[in-house]
């Protein structure tokens, strides 16, 4: 359905599809209405803040293992762990941003996730810099449906029980 400036009908009373909600925006990014801006904004500004002190807590351990000493080989085994499996987050985040992950394939992963949960926090960061994080896919889904919807009900004239028979 559509008002008449044609955007789509999103009120409770509608027959047609319903927008997915995203995290922290709700049904905000249809319209990009009802304070999306400074959502948008606050995800920005708390993903890179968050991706800041994760930073800043690997630090304490590299720290950590420097007291420790324990040697070279697993000092550089850590460092190298967790800059691969941030990057390896980092683009499956990114992805997951634009195609519906593999439910299978996300279990999978999850442990490498969570190591390199620094490089999806990042992720996060430079997506809500130009849309919120999963806008463009959840737009694409939506905006099929309200298409599939109006072909569905526009072929529909009338009530079909009252529908003439030929003889």
């Amino acid at each position: 359905m559509s008002d008449d400036n044609g955007t789509p009908d999103t009120t409770a009373g509608s027959t047609g599809p319903r927008p997915e909600p995203l995290r922290f925006f709700g049904t905000t990014w249809v319209e990009h209405e009802r304070g999306y801006t400074p959502r948008r904004v606050g995800v920005a500004v708390g993903s890179l803040a968050a991706a800041v002190v994760s930073c800043l807590v690997l630090r304490f351990a590299y720290q950590g293992l420097q007291i420790a000493d324990i040697g070279t080989f697993v000092t550089v085994l850590v460092v190298v762990m967790f800059a691969v499996c941030s990057a390896l987050a980092f683009r499956h985040t990114w992805d997951g941003f634009t195609q519906r992950p593999d439910p299978d394939r996300q279990a999978s992963l999850r442990g490498l996730l969570a190591i390199g949960f620094i490089g999806s926090l990042l992720a996060y960061f430079f997506r809500s810099l130009t849309e919120a994080p999963g806008e463009k896919l959840h737009r694409e889904e939506y905006e099929a449906a309200l298409d599939r919807h109006r072909r569905r009900t526009s072929r529909r004239t009338g009530n079909p029980t009252r529908k003439r028979r030929r003889s």
